[in-house]
């Protein structure tokens, strides 16, 4: 939802009595952080269809067809220009119910899900972080990057240093695995703490599973460890961890993509191994340019202080895969994307 946000802000940027309907799932997390942007939001029933069991197949199909119906009575009330899909079930019953209507999908993975095949065939533009989706699809894309909100790129190091109280002293490790934080890495940087905090100062993002855990071993640590120990359960201003960061560790979701080629910033990257292959076809990526290093989950505990360490010893290789992964940003992704759109829409 974050690129679909940061395209938004584009378009009101451009068109600013723009005039906005976002469609999602119904008890889904998404609608107060839609409506606090001050978008209008209205949900529909859907449900995947896609590997369901032939138990659940006859409820989906049915939530399916209740979605297609409410998103009907949704466009015909809105009467919508343009519509902007980023993927999700969801989407699938307002591509079917709105194909009258010109439709932009934007793809944020590399690999595109099923769900996002399945509207590409409603699609007039499709959109690509990278080319390297073309494969995926029977039409022609259009690369644009990955679309980033705007705050991202107003930190630099010192402000973000400053901001988040990092001394400045020993290299900066960024440790996350999403909102909702990542078990093995966490437990991993724990396995190796002691260690990793006699040579790096370390922002670890948690996410909130793990945190009680983290912030009791965070309390044990003697003084002048724990002062290299920046750990939280979560951070608004992510900006500030990537812009002070020399070095990452995290999952391999989209917005590595987008987000770390914003920084240059290099990164170890622990693909989630339950996601199908969409974290490890990214990470393949950014590894295959010499933007980043591929370390499975299963080996985690025994390799990542020895991956981190191999790295730090070669500051020149370090060098290189900063430029790399700064020769892979697209700042201006969401204006692509936002054009696009209000070219769409017509006048």
């Amino acid at each position: 939802m974050y690129p679909a946000l940061a395209v938004h802000s584009a378009v009101a940027s451009k068109v600013p009595d723009v005039d906005t309907l976002w469609v999602g799932g119904e008890a889904g997390m998404e609608e107060a952080l839609v409506k606090r942007q001050g978008i209008a939001f209205q949900s529909i029933p859907a449900a995947g269809v896609h590997g369901v069991g032939l138990a659940a197949m006859p409820r989906n199909l049915a939530l399916l067809g209740r979605g297609i119906f409410a998103a009907g009575r949704i466009l015909r009330e809105f009467d919508p220009d343009v519509l902007f899909f980023t993927g999700g079930y969801v989407a699938v019953p307002v591509a079917l119910a709105g194909r009258s209507i010109p439709i932009l999908l934007y793809v944020p993975d590399i690999e595109p899900g099923i769900a996002l095949k399945s509207l590409a065939r409603f699609s007039d533009v499709i959109a690509v972080t990278t080319d390297q989706s073309q494969k995926y699809f029977n039409k022609q894309v259009f690369e644009t990057g990955y679309p980033l909100r705007a705050d991202l790129a107003l930190w630099d190091r010192q402000t973000a240093h400053r901001h988040l109280g990092i001394s400045g002293k020993l290299p900066v490790l960024l440790v996350f695995g999403g909102s909702q934080g990542a078990r093995s890495i966490n437990m991993a940087v724990l396995h190796h703490l002691p260690a990793l905090l006699q040579n790096f100062e370390i922002i670890h993002l948690t996410g909130e599973l793990d945190w009680q855990t983290v912030k009791a071993e965070r309390e044990q640590l003697p003084v002048e460890l724990a002062d290299h120990y920046h750990a939280l359960p979560y951070l608004h201003e992510m900006g500030a961890a990537l812009a002070a960061a020399d070095l990452v560790v995290s999952r391999a979701g989209a917005s590595c993509l987008g987000e770390f080629p914003l920084f240059g910033l290099p990164a170890v990257l622990v693909p989630y191994p339950y996601a199908w292959r969409y974290q490890k076809v990214n990470s393949d990526y950014l590894a295959r340019g010499g933007a980043a290093v591929l370390l499975e989950d299963h080996r985690l505990n025994d390799e990542l202080l020895v991956t981190l360490n191999i790295l730090l010893d070669n500051p020149n290789k370090l060098k290189a895969m900063r430029a790399a992964m700064f020769g892979l940003s697209h700042p201006r992704a969401a204006d692509k994307i936002a054009n696009t759109l209000i070219k769409l829409a017509g006048a």
